[in-house]
């Protein structure tokens, strides 16, 4: 059974390692603890957050004028995209190897006034055109004010902080203008949390997909990009077994170092270097002797 789940499972795993006493050997079996005796299975859960970008651009009311009037072309119409920015693999729940907090989402939100487009100034209600028209008129003004402002030939007594808020609301006003033609582009950012334990028979694991329209998706939906973690093992730790002969010995179950990389339509996110009991192996260790 594939034993992937979001963040919202949590929970489910996050005692599994809370008796570790090793990030590389754990007792494996039965243990004694301080409530009694208690069965012990050494395993690694990971992490892996995915950072994804989520962009819209919303077209411009006057994008059909933007080449008659500024000389420019604009989007006719709205897009929204997606892209991964960001991947990061971590054990959970073990000592300074556990995964970090998830970001809080980040998003550019749009003013409520900007629902009445700044170029209104009248009553009157212009044809589309006209109002094209005369938003292209007024950026040209306020870029030959902004140039005078620059050069001295106007506001001599505008200097300082005067003339650096001034030109601060010029550059305001003139890309609320623009974004009439060019329209207005958003970003969010995001972190999704997937959590998984590995099977020691298992290099490579579908964690979701991923599709430039749709974002992250489920890994059953087949009309986006495989997202996979692939694991390489390495040679366990070495640690020194008891003699043949010993009676006061433990199983303990020696983690192996293992290359974890998270893949993407042919591009690697990211890659660590883990210990992972998992694909370790179980050795026989003798018991420290009583004092």
């Amino acid at each position: 059974m594939k034993r992937i789940f979001f963040l919202c499972s949590l929970l489910l795993v996050a005692g599994l390692t809370a008796s570790a006493q090793s990030r590389y050997v754990m007792p494996e079996g039965m243990v004694d603890t301080a409530d009694g005796m208690a069965y012990n299975l050494p395993q690694s859960p990971l992490a892996i957050d995915l950072v994804v970008e989520k962009e819209e651009v919303k077209a411009g009311p006057y994008a059909r004028y933007a080449l008659k009037c500024l000389g420019l072309r604009a989007p006719f119409s709205d897009k929204t995209s997606w892209r991964i920015v960001g991947a990061d693999v971590a054990l959970l729940e073990q000592e300074e190897l556990v995964a970090k907090g998830l970001p809080l989402p980040t998003e550019q939100v749009g003013d409520l006034a900007s629902m009445l487009p700044m170029d209104r100034i009248d009553l009157l209600q212009p044809t589309e055109e006209e109002a094209a028209m005369q938003a292209a008129k007024r950026i040209f003004q306020l870029r030959r004010t902004r140039l005078e402002l620059i050069s001295g030939e106007v506001g001599e007594h505008v200097f300082g902080e005067g003339l650096k808020s001034a030109l601060e609301e010029i550059n305001r006003q003139e890309q609320a203008l623009l974004s009439l033609f060019f329209g207005t582009k958003t970003k969010r950012v995001e972190t999704c949390r997937l959590t998984l334990i590995p099977e020691g028979n298992k290099k490579q694991y579908i964690l979701c997909r991923f599709s430039e329209q749709e974002g992250l998706l489920p890994s059953t939906d087949l009309s986006g990009e495989i997202v996979m973690l692939d694991i390489t093992p390495q040679s366990p730790y070495s640690v020194e077994e008891a003699p043949v002969k010993s009676t006061t010995i433990v199983p303990c179950r020696v983690a192996a170092p293992c290359n974890c990389s998270v893949q993407t339509a042919g591009r690697e996110l990211v890659q660590r270097t883990l210990p992972l009991f998992e694909y370790g192996h179980t050795v026989q260790v003798l018991l420290p002797r009583k004092r």
